[in-house]
């Protein structure tokens, strides 16, 4: 294959390949094959025409387009392959010509490069020093947080108050009229939880198990339902149920419960050595953000546009992605968001900008300082991988692929270039 490759402005690239005669003919056989049931001619059986009389009837190239779909992927590939260029983004195909029937076919690619990174000051660079301290009022707020995990609702005979739990029953009404989604029953609502819209668990306060109420409250204009925002709506509510939380008491008991301790003195003492190595994890971080964009601020790059796009599209689909894994389909993302999927990437473009400028700056630095990856350094990203999955390493390694594998690698050195950066700043 020859391949033509023309450099732009702001490394963009323009890429001239051929698609020969023969390779398109074959591919225009089997979009024949795949497409001829399509076909009724008088004379024949459906699924039976000859490929000339179909030509013949509607144009040499009726079967170009779908000959080109299946062509163009394998001879894109192999394109850029022969070129030696890195290719950051997807590409914008293009015909170099009108095709003619028994000829070969050019093609242009026009696609975003790796910019190259002229690095500025990475080593010796100033940061401020993050303070790593625990008091004994942040050990109780953690002690704290673990009794309410622990804590259970008692049912009471007095009055709802704010951080009572009722249980109840209701049905919503908009001008006399129920709408969908504004019943159920036995629901356990947390008064002060913000759970329901804003004023409804404040008018829950004082109610006794037993008693009927009705709520009054107005949907916000920006509520997800467009046929429920901005609207009043009467709640008639009845509370089955009121309940109190009960925290344990704070004892030895308790520590043995929550911890592989027998008595609080050594759980407290356990809480403090944890939070004292969050404080200080936190701390690296802190620096190891501050040398990286301080580094990545000294560098220049020319970064494509369409190589940010492509960052902010995958990241899009990523996010998209989870959202599916937990029940809700992009469809249905956008119509509860009001969001669409043009002004996510705009907001998505900034970040995904930052990301590849960081990205970019780290691989130079570590390409500057030859920093490597071993064997070791991949078995780890597999171990911290296979924690982060919940997964047997054993069970992983297998099928992680050598794509796959060689990310880790990059990845790997990657991490080492932001430990240099880091160790090489000064605190101050």
């Amino acid at each position: 294959m020859s391949v033509n490759v023309e450099n732009l402005e702001h490394n963009m690239a323009k890429l001239t390949f051929t698609v020969s005669a023969a390779d398109l003919e074959k591919a225009m056989q089997a979009a024949y094959q795949k497409n001829k049931g399509k076909f009724s001619v008088p004379g024949f059986r459906k699924g039976h025409v000859p490929r000339a009389i179909i030509e013949k009837m509607y144009g040499k190239m009726v079967f170009f387009e779908d000959a080109v779909n299946e062509v163009l992927p394998e001879a894109y590939e192999a394109a850029v392959k022969e070129s030696g260029v890195e290719v950051v983004s997807r590409p914008d195909i293009n015909l170099a010509g009108a095709p003619e029937p028994g000829k070969d076919i050019d093609f242009t690619a026009t696609v975003a490069l790796k910019p190259p990174v002229t690095l500025g000051e990475y080593k010796g660079m100033e940061v401020d020093k993050a303070e790593v301290s625990v008091s004994d009022e942040d050990v109780d707020k953690e002690i704290e947080t673990e009794r309410n995990k622990n804590s259970v609702m008692n049912s009471v005979e007095r009055p709802a108050q704010l951080t009572d739990q009722v249980v109840i029953d209701y049905l919503g009404e908009i001008d006399g009229v129920p709408f969908e989604g504004g019943a159920d029953k036995d629901f356990s609502l947390l008064l002060g939880s913000h759970t329901f819209i804003e004023g409804f668990e404040e008018q829950l306060v004082g109610a006794v198990a037993g008693e009927q109420r009705d709520v009054s409250v107005t949907f916000p204009a920006e509520y997800h339902a467009a046929e429920l925002a901005g609207k009043p709506a009467v709640f008639h509510v009845t509370v089955k149920e009121v309940k109190e939380k009960v925290l344990p008491e704070l004892n030895d008991e308790f520590a043995s419960d929550v911890s592989e301790f027998e008595t609080l003195e050594e759980y407290r003492a356990d809480v403090r050595a944890k939070l004292e190595k969050r404080a200080a994890d936190a701390a690296k971080t802190a620096k190891e953000n501050a040398a990286v964009e301080k580094a990545v601020a000294n560098a220049e790059i020319d970064i494509p546009q369409p190589m940010i796009d492509s960052q902010a599209q995958t990241m899009l689909d990523d996010y998209l992605m989870r959202m599916e894994q937990q029940g809700i389909s992009r469809e249905m993302f956008f119509q509860y968001s009001g969001q669409t999927e043009d002004k996510m990437l705009e907001d998505i473009r900034p970040d995904a900008e930052r990301r590849i400028r960081s990205r970019l700056t780290l691989e130079a630095i570590a390409a500057a300082e030859g920093l490597v990856a071993t064997d070791e350094d991949v078995d780890k990203e597999i171990e911290d991988m296979a924690k982060a999955y919940g997964m047997d390493v054993e069970r992983l390694r297998p099928i992680l692929g050598e794509d796959t594998i060689e990310s880790l690698r990059h990845d790997a050195v990657v991490k080492k270039a932001i430990d240099l950066v880091a160790e090489a700043a000064k605190e101050v």
